[in-house]
């Protein structure tokens, strides 16, 4: 999460996120209007970008030589593109795509998935398990998991009784998180075995659509943001029995004999209250408009990014050992000049413990936390469907140096 990819209706921009203070515009592109999809891979050139004027066609940039690595045509419109270091992954809505990034070259197709009509899908940013997450029904919760390296089925997940509305793998691709339309309850799962391991319900009283879901770097923390004004960050921690004794006050007792309550009633009810709740929120001064969260470090402390639908940056500060009520350090304005909005809390606050932006301070880009997989030998020619019309790149896909990605972490 150290830069900000927009789309708008004149082109594309590029944004790092190295300063709180500081917005700084990396690209600017009015080359194409209307750009609705823009994917750049972690911090280097490679950028991908679908428009509203040819909504069928995926063209692939190399942004700082301001030339074209190739384009594709596909049957329907492009509802999403994922990628990391060796994949990119085109979701349509019912078909996904899968091609080798280092030479954009078509390796599988998985063809007749269910309807998915806001393109939801995810890819694991660790190349080393390049996993897939989709929905694998339209009416219920069922995820299917997909290992994009070895282009083979992992397993599938019932992860929800509703349909999915969100998925987000962590950052080293053992761990998914996914919610339903309902949105009250979000749920993580190991992978690639799919065994349960968290559950947080996000709100009891009324369904709300989870517009985005992101772990932090080092997987400590979850967010999940809605078209409610309430930003939601869970701690992702397994409390133990072994707690101090607590002192013999009447909310101790009453909290052991509720406990004790949850083992004679049934595991439905049970599971709902041991659930989880949020660490720390944030409340927007705005609601119904999409957003998208990112949990970041920069300058060394851990923030909390939102980026709303009307063209603003918000960075709130996030205390990783009490949490509570995250504060607004900084707005700034993504569509006109780029000069940063006068915000309503002076600069940082005393500085918070380090020991969490220690283990978080590994710079790389998380792309939008969405993605897809692919299924059928020899890019589905054996089946008999259309390969999409290309420009296959000249030669194997060469950026400046290597040192545009991120440095592989073991």
């Amino acid at each position: 999460c150290s830069s900000l990819a927009i789309g708008t209706t004149t082109g594309y921009r590029l944004f790092s996120l190295s300063s709180v203070e500081q917005l700084d515009q990396v690209h600017e592109s009015n080359e194409i209007p209307d750009v609705y999809i823009v994917e750049r891979l972690f911090s280097s050139s490679l950028v991908v970008v679908v428009s509203h004027a040819k909504p069928q066609q995926m063209n692939v940039y190399h942004f700082k030589k301001g030339t074209e690595i190739c384009n594709y045509s596909y049957s329907s419109n492009i509802l999403s593109i994922r990628l990391n270091r060796q994949r990119l992954v085109v979701c349509l809505e019912e078909s996904i795509y899968i091609h080798n990034i280092k030479d954009m070259k078509l390796l599988k197709t998985i063809l007749d998935t269910p309807p998915n009509t806001t393109g939801l899908c995810a890819l694991s940013i660790n190349h080393a398990n390049s996993y897939l997450a989709y929905p694998g029904s339209a009416t219920s919760g069922e995820i299917m998991l997909y290992d994009g390296n070895t282009l083979k089925t992992a397993c599938t997940i019932p992860a929800h009784d509703g349909p999915l509305a969100a998925l987000a793998f962590n950052s080293t691709g053992s761990k998914l998180a996914s919610a339903s339309e309902k949105g009250t309850v979000i749920r993580v799962f190991s992978i690639p075995g799919g065994q349960k391991l968290y559950e947080f319900r996000r709100g009891m009283k009324r369904y709300v659509n989870i517009s985005s879901l992101v772990f932090s770097m080092d997987s400590q923390f979850l967010c999940a943001s809605s078209n409610t004004e309430t930003v939601h960050i869970f701690k992702l921690e397994h409390l133990t029995d072994s707690r101090p004794e607590e002192p013999p006050t009447w909310s101790g007792y009453m909290g052991k004999m509720f406990q004790a309550a949850t083992n004679y009633l049934p595991a439905q009810v049970s599971g709902m209250m041991n659930q989880d709740r949020a660490f720390a929120t944030v409340r927007l001064n705005i609601s119904g408009q999409r957003n998208i969260c990112a949990l970041s470090t920069i300058q060394k402390l851990p923030r909390l990014l939102v980026t709303t639908s009307d063209g603003h940056l918000y960075i709130y500060n996030l205390d990783p050992q009490d949490g509570g009520e995250c504060v607004l350090i900084k707005k700034h304005s993504l569509l006109g000049s780029g000069k940063t909005e006068d915000n309503k809390e002076n600069d940082l606050q005393s500085p918070l413990p380090q020991s969490y932006a220690a283990t978080v301070a590994r710079q790389s880009t998380v792309p939008s936390t969405s993605t897809m997989p692919g299924y059928s030998e020899d890019g589905g020619a054996l089946r008999g469907e259309v390969i999409p019309e290309h420009e296959f790149a000249t030669g194997p896909v060469c950026l400046d140096d290597e040192n545009e990605f991120p440095p592989v972490s073991i």
